[in-house]
């Protein structure tokens, strides 16, 4: 707002001047201030996070959660955080109170997300909470619910949704390059070790479904632009060797769109599997290799015109190296608190692939979530 000295003169004599002025250095103070996240959980992910909101210009770190003090201390040396700003799982709503952390990043296990995103609502703080969103239905619902009602934002931290390799696969999809969709394939899986927190379903919530068959699952979904219509799915498990004495070892679901489209995927802990979807239109194919956080790849080949038509060819790799892609996903997240949007990825999102996952299990004869 910008006042001429007349202007000012008069809202002086009106008595509006301090009034007037100090909503409008608020203004420009909101506009150029970073968002402050507080890391609750310290593990491998957190890390990838961390690195992503030191190369944003409107995010930093602020605060740290974790049940190692020493670990955390040196976590926050290094991170420029003061040591008042380090909490324990058990002392971590006292956060209430610390004004240099607006939000919250979960990188804790599966079960623990909704406890610790409804206890940081409680505390006034928005959430981005690490997929999968919780490790049942109800959680879910009331990770959202809790949310709303301490008036603060929850996102899911599905990072590809920000990712430029696969908003380009949909962008060639929503023009119509492959034409009318018809089938997608999609896998996603790895070995796991025995002794990893997954294998244990009371922190997992279920097996490499929940873990990384769920990129598939929101592949095929972002992809077409549809929900499912319904699930054939089975589970196995073929190691015997106690890492799956409580989770399945392999998943696999075929799903149909109301379009008619089918997905195929599947996912494992038994086996190193190529991470990849491949689309296929009635005009040719579009693949991306690999959901991970770096070396992504676009590959297409389809045809605009009829038959004898020249064929375009592309092939696109995406050279930003890790954690450009936690980098986007911490600056969308910022750009909602900061401007009151609604994110791209709400709890609801979340919300909708756990009951997708509800409905896979039980169509595979699995009770779970």
């Amino acid at each position: 707002m910008r006042l001429s000295r007349r202007e000012f003169s008069k809202l002086g004599a009106m008595g509006l001047a301090a009034q007037v002025l100090p909503s409008a250095s608020s203004e420009a103070q909101d506009a150029n201030r970073k968002v402050g996240y507080c890391v609750i959980g310290l593990g491998r992910i957190a890390n990838h996070f961390i690195g992503g909101v030191q190369g944003s210009s409107t995010s930093q770190i602020t605060g740290l959660v974790s049940g190692h003090r020493d670990k955390a201390e040196k976590f926050a040396a290094r991170l420029g955080v003061p040591k008042s700003s380090i909490y324990s799982y058990e002392d971590m709503d006292r956060m209430r109170d610390n004004k240099s952390i607006d939000a919250v990043y979960v990188a804790l296990p599966n079960s623990m997300h909704a406890e610790y995103t409804i206890r940081s609502a409680k505390a006034g703080k928005h959430v981005l909470c690490e997929k999968p969103m919780s490790t049942s239905v109800s959680d879910a619902e009331a990770m959202i619910a809790a949310c709303k009602a301490a008036n603060v934002k929850l996102m899911i931290a599905y990072r590809l949704h920000y990712e430029p390799t696969n908003l380009r696969a949909i962008e060639l999809i929503r023009q119509g390059a492959l034409g009318k969709v018809q089938v997608i394939e999609s896998a996603n899986g790895f070995y796991e070790n025995l002794g990893e927190w997954r294998l244990n379903k009371a922190m997992s919530g279920g097996g490499p479904m929940l873990d990384v068959g769920i990129y598939s699952l929101n592949a095929t979904r972002y992809l077409t632009g549809e929900e499912p219509e319904s699930f054939t799915a089975s589970v196995s498990t073929i190691d015997h060797d106690d890492r799956f004495d409580t989770v399945e070892e392999n998943t696999t679901w075929t799903t149909k769109f109301p379009s008619g489209a089918l997905a195929s995927c599947c996912t494992t802990y038994g086996a190193n599997m190529r991470s990849y979807y491949r689309v296929y239109g009635s005009k040719g194919w579009l693949e991306v290799g690999s959901f991970g956080y770096e070396g992504l790849r676009l590959q297409a080949n389809y045809s605009s015109g009829g038959r004898g038509t020249p064929a375009t060819v592309l092939d696109e790799p995406n050279t930003e190296p890790d954690p450009k892609q936690f980098t986007r996903q911490a600056d969308h997240f910022t750009e909602c608190i900061l401007q009151n949007k609604t994110p791209k990825t709400p709890g609801e999102e979340g919300l909708r692939d756990m009951q997708y996952m509800q409905q896979i299990y039980k169509a595979a004869g699995v009770v779970a979530l």
